[in-house]
């Protein structure tokens, strides 16, 4: 399916405000939004839009601490609908205000993701402003939970069963190298192995007490092992499915024989693997341990998101491609997702296909975030001619 025609799509780009993408990114990052937090982040965004003209629904999907922001813009008639969707809240880091410098606009949020999600409503607004979508329409949703482990993505998912979807989705995370097409599913744990006995000097070590020490190192040759197992099963995209072990921490001075021991890592399944069974059998390997070594071992298990997979062979995705093309003059291949993001939501839940692809950005998860706003208006072109396109064609 070509892209839209060149003269069209010039037309979209001359309706792309830098200064209104510059003014709105500005705003949402002065806004300090720990994930749990974003209450702040979405009113603001709540306001921009209303002032825009838009109505603007506040679902809670779930949480009502930070009820989310949905806008949804009809042609009036019959259609598919493409949704933009991002998320505002942020990691727990200290915050950074914004700054405007050249091409870049820093700060807590610019890159993650708080740019592209301007991006996506700067092209909300472009559209509009064509007057050019003629068939279905454009659903832009924003929310809170989203980066783990301080957020578990059920606010989203609530968002999703509760119909706030469409036929096809777009996230502006930072990745867009590639169009990702599949992505493994990801779960955080932590496994606390005890022993029953009290806090004792290492000599005076009862013969019988269990050691948290020994059961910690058992326990990481099992996982060991079964990471090998679980190499064997792999994707030619995703990669293999995956147990890691990332940090070990126990006892409180040289010789005193303790109490406990934290072991924390992750499980990274491929798509289409069963949650519910990647859990279960994750939790009968620890309980065997705990078995065998004659100790109690708690579990957290803090699923993040299931695998990601996307029909290549999609007109979405086709639509995407070519309207990148047009836009840029380069080919975008496509590749794998390096890490979770909320298209796994998307396609796991309500089998709706994502496409991943925000502006250039860099220093996700760290004091030294940036976005270039250069990028975003390319960012708001591209979600503005693949909505049209997808929604009237």
């Amino acid at each position: 399916m070509p892209a839209l025609p060149t003269p069209q799509l010039e037309h979209l780009r001359s309706l792309v405000s830098r200064d209104r993408l510059v003014r709105d990114t500005m705003d949402l990052c002065s806004l300090y939004s720990r994930t749990g937090e974003a209450k702040p982040a979405l009113d603001r965004l709540a306001e921009i839009l209303a002032r825009e003209g838009f109505t603007v629904e506040r679902p809670e999907g779930g949480y009502a601490a930070a009820p989310a922001v949905a806008v949804r813009y009809s042609s009036g008639k019959p259609g598919p609908t493409i949704q933009f969707n991002g998320h505002l809240d942020t990691v727990h880091l200290p915050f950074v205000p914004p700054q405007h410098e050249g091409d870049r606009i820093t700060g807590t949020g610019s890159c993650d993701m708080k740019g592209g999600t301007v991006a996506a409503l700067e092209a909300l607004r472009v559209v509009r402003d064509s007057g050019a979508l003629t068939k279905g329409s454009i659903l832009l949703t924003a929310h809170d939970l989203h980066e783990a482990p301080w957020g578990d993505g059920t606010q989203l998912e609530g968002l999703i069963r509760q119909g706030y979807c469409g036929d096809a989705v777009l996230i502006p995370e930072y990745l867009n190298s590639c169009i990702p097409t599949a992505g493994r599913g990801l779960a955080i744990w932590k496994l606390t192995i005890r022993r029953p006995g009290a806090p004792v000097h290492e000599v005076l070590r009862p013969a019988n007490e269990p050691s948290v020490i020994e059961a910690g190192a058992e326990m990481i040759a099992r996982l060991r092992q079964y990471g090998t197992h679980l190499a064997s099963k792999t994707d030619p995209v995703a990669g293999p499915e995956t147990v890691f072990v990332g940090q070990v921490h126990s006892g409180v001075i040289f010789n005193q024989f303790p109490q406990e021991l934290v072991l924390e890592g992750t499980r990274r399944w491929l798509p289409g693997e069963s949650r519910y069974l990647v859990e279960e059998e994750f939790r009968k390997l620890v309980q065997q341990v705990a078995d065998r070594t004659k100790t109690t071992i708690d579990i957290r298990w803090q699923l993040v998101r299931d695998g990601f997979r996307l029909d290549t062979n999609h007109r979405f995705v086709k639509i995407f491609e070519d309207n990148y093309t047009a836009t840029t003059g380069q080919t975008l291949p496509q590749g794998p997702k390096p890490f979770c993001d909320d298209c796994n939501a998307f396609w796991s839940l309500a089998d709706i296909p994502g496409i991943t692809h925000g502006p250039n950005s860099g220093g996700a998860h760290t004091l030294e975030e940036w976005v270039s706003i250069d990028d975003m208006v390319r960012v708001a072109q591209l979600y503005a001619a693949t909505a049209l396109q997808f929604c009237n064609s």
